[in-house]
């Protein structure tokens, strides 16, 4: 009697073993300290790479911001990550390379995307296989301006003289 109740035990804790919940850290950890120390006015971005490390990223089409981005995220076992925190670090330089803001931002910046299945919509109209095939048949030299007597380009009768 029981071997049953502790076969069945050993394997209840090996299926609920798979319910508890992996959290995990990605990017930049932030020391709060660290944070509080870069001085919009004061600091450079010599300083502020001394202080806080190289940036996640910096702006794509210039370079006068440079963004910390740390996310922490959670799921349980064979789920899909669900995101449980997120701090994004602007630090922002004027023309001369000196800090002109810091902020923070959170979880207010992600984007909620639902993909379609294997089509992007797009404006314009449907179009089956035989309309791309057969579609231009009949319209071939349609657009062209009509040919001269003497197979010129110049009009219908040929050219003009003065």
């Amino acid at each position: 009697m029981r071997v049953p109740i502790l076969a069945v035990c050993l394997t209840a804790l090996v299926f609920t073993s798979g319910c508890t919940r992996i959290r995990q850290n990605q990017g930049y950890l932030i020391d709060e300290t660290l944070l509080t120390s870069v001085q919009p006015g004061v600091d450079n971005r010599d300083s502020v790479a001394k202080t806080l490390g190289r940036p996640s990223f910096a702006g794509q089409f210039d370079d006068k911001s440079w963004y910390y981005v740390s996310r922490n995220t959670g799921q349980y076992a064979f789920a899909r990550p669900k995101v449980l925190n997120q701090t994004i670090l602007i630090v922002s330089f004027d023309a001369a390379g000196t800090v002109s803001k810091v902020e923070r931002r959170g979880m207010e910046t992600i984007a909620s995307i639902t993909p379609e299945k294997d089509k992007t919509p797009t404006l314009g109209r449907e179009s089956s296989l035989l309309d791309e095939l057969f579609g231009n048949i009949g319209s071939v030299g349609a657009g062209s301006a009509p040919l001269g007597s003497n197979g010129s380009n110049t009009g219908r009768d040929g050219p003009r003289e003065h």
